[in-house]
């Protein structure tokens, strides 16, 4: 298992997005997460920052995916990311600031935007993928582009 998840919220249209005050992202608007603590599974630790950092109580995802990259020693890293779908009126709440940064609902058209540069860099080439359809996605870093390796769907949702 790999050390950090990346969350996105979605409530109708619109997905919380948090603007970092610390590095390694200061400044850019990312899903919320952080690093698993030990013996949490996956899912566990995604929904634990999730409520850490927004107060938001989640349950079952939406979709969730593994990004993986190679290391400059050839070692494989990665990241989980996940989508959680919340109320409708949740979206609807106003920016809030909190100890990791500003917290915002934003619209998934200026996410998505092409000429929008403050959004982490990976978000808009697997966020639509999460959006599209309930499963577990692997995906690949390399060269610059997020590629789709493997879906799954989920059974019973």
């Amino acid at each position: 298992m790999f050390k950090y998840n990346v969350c996105f919220i979605k409530s109708n249209e619109r997905i919380l997005m948090l603007n970092r005050e610390k590095p390694p992202i200061m400044g850019v608007w990312n899903g919320v997460g952080g690093k698993y603590e030990a013996g949490e599974s996956a899912d566990e630790g995604a929904k634990r920052e999730v409520f850490e950092e927004t107060g938001i109580k989640v349950n079952e995802y939406f979709s969730k995916g593994v990004i993986t990259w190679s290391k400059s020693d050839e070692e494989k890293d990665g990241l989980h990311v996940y989508l959680f779908e919340v109320n409708e009126t949740l979206g609807n709440e106003p920016i809030q600031k909190t100890r990791e940064g500003i917290l915002d609902w934003k619209e998934i058209d200026w996410i998505m935007h092409p000429n929008n540069l403050g959004i982490a860099e990976m978000v808009t080439q697997y966020l639509p993928v999460l959006l599209a359809k309930e499963g577990d996605y692997l995906f690949e870093y390399i060269d610059g582009i997020v590629k789709l390796m493997e879906t799954s769907t989920i059974a019973g949702r």
